[in-house]
């Protein structure tokens, strides 16, 4: 059994706060297939709640046109040293999740996980790990203004806060009131990739989740550490 991180435990105490809001916050405009309220309090709420709520039931047909034939697309950028860097100015709009995020931190790395092949192992195995844990196109997405505030829908639970982008790294920090999520941030063929070492992204999981998903998330952390160099997280799509 995998030992809560005192962030995991934060963060779960935080989220489950953050679902029993009113229909007017950004998880009503989530679930509740479209605009709740007007949800003041949220810089990015209501332009990622109305578009994943407009997408709830939709059976991905915005995602769909969105995207066309991409969901199946594996030729994204999967090693991040040599990678097209981003600016901060790249990551401003609103991000819908696509598939699981998976890079190697070199090319040497991933030659010797086996290349492109790998990745596509990966991340079948993951998209299968994150489906049976909830995550999808209609409840999971990310959004950023060019102020420094972002926005993040996970499984339909909100988090929102500031956030700081180095272009050199690749390293985006994601700060609220339970602590800051460190990821990577790498341009793939479809939009970016939004990923974390493996023990972050455990916490992370393990705060979304529940008991039942126990043994799925510790399946990832496994995964996690089979392959040296590796992150994982969450392949995202420009709305807007």
């Amino acid at each position: 059994m995998l030992k809560k991180s005192f962030f995991s435990i934060a963060l779960s105490a935080m989220l489950t706060l953050s679902s029993c809001v009113s229909s007017g916050g950004l998880l009503g405009n989530v679930l509740g297939g479209g605009m709740g309220g007007s949800n003041s309090g949220s810089v990015l709420g209501s332009v990622l709640g109305s578009v994943l709520g407009g997408m709830a039931g939709s059976g991905g047909g915005l995602f769909g046109g969105l995207l066309g034939t991409s969901l199946t697309d594996n030729s994204a950028t999967d090693f991040v040293i040599g990678g097209t860097r981003l600016n901060q100015s790249d990551l401003v709009g609103t991000w819908i999740y696509a598939q699981p995020g998976c890079v190697f931190t070199s090319q040497n790395l991933l030659s010797k996980a086996g290349g492109t092949a790998a990745t596509s192992q990966i991340r079948q195995k993951l998209s299968s790990a994150y489906s049976s844990l909830g995550f999808a196109n209609n409840n999971t997405g990310f959004a950023f203004d060019q102020n420094g505030n972002f926005e993040a829908v996970l499984k339909g639970l909100s988090l929102n806060g500031t956030y700081t982008f180095e272009p050199s790294t690749g390293k985006l920090n994601l700060k609220s009131n339970v602590g800051t999520i460190t990821s990577y941030v790498t341009r793939t063929s479809n939009g970016m990739s939004i990923d974390m070492e493996s023990k972050m992204l455990t916490s992370l999981l393990q705060a979304l989740g529940s008991a039942s998903g126990s043994s799925t998330i510790t399946a990832i952390s496994n995964l996690g550490k089979q392959y040296d160099g590796i992150r994982m997280g969450f392949e995202v799509v420009k709305y807007q």
